[in-house]
């Protein structure tokens, strides 16, 4: 006779392991202090520990190097965004694809015109010398294009989002990526439609970071807000959502 399985246990953390844990959380906070203040390029371990209080050869016992340090700050602000994505997105009904949309974009800008140093650390210039480690960062670097397609899917699926219209013709090596991401994500969304998700995808992020990092001018728009919506309205008609 089949035996039951054992309860799982979770075995509750040390406060060893609580002290390390919040030590981590400090540095991470003067490190997105020091962000703010200085930059990536200029961002020095030894002065994270200045600021922590303890030497320098202290702060080595929890993050590596400054390399590290540019992980930890890459994984907490991509995923900082991703939270603020989710909490606004799951704050409308499911079937109500155009205002997740919607709530999404204004998330994403939101977030990005609050934390703009955080938003340049991801989205900006590469950091000179540093290359993201894809196994720890790809899952939250991608929050956000998966929150974005699982609304653009679920309109599929319930028939509120449109795919009639022109569509230029895939070119068989762009199909094939195309493909290849349907079946990763789980996707009934069409390549077509999928590829229009793309363009959404990247203008989204363009006229964000076009605010962010000041590229309209100081005089070009005083109307942000409405431009912004004005955007992703637009972009809500290039998805296929209903207007």
């Amino acid at each position: 006779m089949p035996q039951p399985a054992p309860a799982l246990s979770l075995k509750p953390p040390t406060p060893r392991e609580r002290a390390r844990a919040r030590t981590i959380r400090d540095i991470v906070r003067i490190g997105r202090e020091h962000l703010a203040l200085h930059g990536a390029a200029a961002l020095s371990l030894r002065a994270v520990a200045r600021d922590l209080g303890v030497v320098s050869s202290a702060v080595y016992r929890y993050v590596e190097n400054r390399e590290e340090l540019l992980t930890l700050l890459l994984v907490d602000a991509y995923n900082e965004l991703g939270d603020a994505v989710d909490a606004a997105v799951e704050a409308l009904p499911q079937g109500d694809f155009s205002g997740r949309f919607a709530a999404l974009g204004v998330a994403v800008r939101n977030w990005a015109l609050r934390e703009p140093a955080s938003y340049a650390l991801l989205f900006g210039s590469p950091v000179p010398g540093y290359q993201a480690p894809a196994e720890r960062t790809s899952g939250p670097g991608t929050r956000v294009i998966v929150a974005l397609m699982s609304v653009l899917d679920g309109a599929w699926r319930a028939g509120s989002l449109s795919g009639a219209g022109p569509h230029p013709a895939l070119a068989v090596p762009l199909a094939a990526d195309l493909a290849k991401i349907r079946a990763e994500m789980g996707l009934a969304v069409p390549e077509a439609v999928l590829a229009r998700g793309a363009l959404v995808w990247t203008s989204l992020f363009g006229a964000v970071s076009f605010e962010v990092f000041g590229q309209y001018g100081a005089d070009t728009f005083a109307a942000r807000d409405e431009l912004f919506a004005h955007h992703l309205a637009v972009l809500a008609g290039v998805a296929g959502l209903p207007t």
